[in-house]
């Protein structure tokens, strides 16, 4: 599976920013779709997931009134809204999958390439 992420960029603080998910010539349907992120000299760190029933875990729950996870299936697409956005949210976001569940975020073997948030003024 090769996942793709994409909607970073450049996004002034207290912005927004819409993430997407694709998988190019693979349904994801039927499987839990993560998110992830890296930020310069950390370790990457989970923030949540969708499962193939649109059932959400949080990974990181101190961004969970910032985020709206959703998944669009007939665009073959899974979609990560931010809001409020801060200097500390500059990262490289990931998205990855291992099945339909989500699983602990070590569980996740499918990555795609990631796709850089800036947030500064």
């Amino acid at each position: 599976v090769q996942l793709q992420a994409s909607g970073g960029g450049l996004a002034q603080p207290g912005g927004s920013l819409r993430l997407s998910c694709t998988a190019p010539g693979f349904t994801l349907d039927y499987y839990a779709i993560g998110w992830f992120r890296q930020a310069p000299g950390k370790e990457r760190e989970g923030i949540l997931c969708i499962d193939n029933l649109g059932g959400i875990r949080y990974y990181a729950d101190s961004m969970k009134v910032r985020l709206t996870i959703s998944r669009d299936n007939a665009g073959n697409t899974v979609y990560l809204q931010m809001n409020s956005l801060t200097p500390e949210d500059t990262a490289v976001y990931y998205c990855a999958t291992a099945g339909p569940r989500c699983g602990n975020p070590s569980s996740f073997a499918f990555w795609g390439q990631g796709t850089l948030v800036t947030v500064s003024s």
